[in-house]
């Protein structure tokens, strides 16, 4: 049991989303996964946590336990061609983590993807909060692009843009 990471979450509350993504910061996420989409086949999902609830902490669940679970949550596996991609953010503990839908995870594989994250902590570390998102939703877009290019003038949106606060 890690006493500092319960100190931390139970400390953490709903106005730390709101003070690190203010309303105009969730409409230009938002406007990115919708621009970043027209490029590629593929579906993204931003969501964000403040803080974990006490019973999963003392259990020890982690932020990649946690976004597993919001994954399935927000059905984002539930796409027709299996190429969805969570991008979740643990704001008390900074972490992100980024759940991709097995037709994605074969294709690119979990290194990616912590590349992605770590690129995006160290915007949070600087609290470019905003900016480390939409570089993170950029840089998951370039990587669906290659693997799923977008063709045709028919693009069905599967999944919300908007982003998720939890």
């Amino acid at each position: 049991m890690n006493i500092k990471r319960i100190i931390k979450h139970l400390s953490v509350g709903h106005a730390a989303l709101r003070r690190n993504f203010p309303r105009a910061a969730l409409e230009n996420i938002e406007r990115t996964i919708a621009e970043v989409e027209q490029t590629h086949a593929g579906q993204i999902r931003f969501a964000v946590e403040h803080a974990l609830e006490l019973s999963p902490l003392l259990a020890g669940q982690t932020a990649r336990a946690r976004a597993v679970e919001v994954f399935s949550k927000l059905r984002v596996w539930d796409t027709e061609q299996n190429n969805g991609v969570l991008i979740y953010l643990l704001l008390a503990d900074r972490d992100v983590e980024i759940i991709a839908d097995r037709g994605v995870h074969t294709k690119l594989g979990q290194e990616v993807w912590e590349l992605v994250c770590k690129e995006m902590e160290a915007s949070f570390r600087e609290g470019k909060f905003e900016q480390g998102v939409i570089a993170g939703i950029r840089s998951v877009g370039a990587h669906l692009a290659r693997h799923y290019p977008h063709v045709g003038t028919d693009k069905i949106n599967e999944l919300s843009d908007r982003p998720v606060l939890i």
